[in-house]
């Protein structure tokens, strides 16, 4: 945990909405070069290939509410948006190193003023729906046959 009160959580929720919204990028408008956003579900998964564990409801609240109080992220109607602030400090990390992506974006973080803390809260009832629907997405699909029947004949 950081003096000024950043956490080893934020820059891993952090990094996996960058993450998240890169992968996103089919999504973005025709009009606009910004993403429209990612889903918790986005976040979650992604923090799941980063650090082999989803994040808890109580992790993923508090690093946002700093993120967004430190202008790094927004959220609105259930989707997470990194801000052009945000973008410049992803943009602008040291890529020398052995150091993880997260740890990268942790030493950044500690280097900036303290977070605010901005109101959002996330529902038990929606964490616990964005890892159940991480969940059945993480379930491989059957393989289907090129002529698009199953197996018999």
């Amino acid at each position: 945990m950081g003096e000024n009160g950043w956490r080893w959580t934020d820059a891993w929720i952090f990094v996996s909405l960058v993450i998240a919204s890169g992968a996103g990028r089919h999504r973005r408008s025709a009009t606009s070069r910004r993403p429209e956003g990612v889903r918790l579900t986005d976040v979650l998964s992604t923090a799941d290939h980063l650090n082999h564990a989803i994040p808890q409801r109580h992790e993923v609240e508090a690093a946002v509410r700093r993120l967004v109080g430190a202008g790094l992220v927004s959220v609105a109607d259930g989707w997470f948006r990194i801000t052009a602030e945000g973008e410049q400090l992803w943009r602008s990390r040291p890529r020398a190193g052995v150091a993880t992506m997260v740890d990268t974006v942790q030493g950044v973080l500690s280097r900036r003023p303290a977070p605010g803390s901005a109101e959002w809260s996330l529902d038990e009832a929606d964490h616990a729906a964005a890892v159940q629907e991480y969940a059945v997405r993480s379930i491989p699909s059957p393989r289907r046959s090129p002529e698009g029947h199953s197996g018999g004949h």
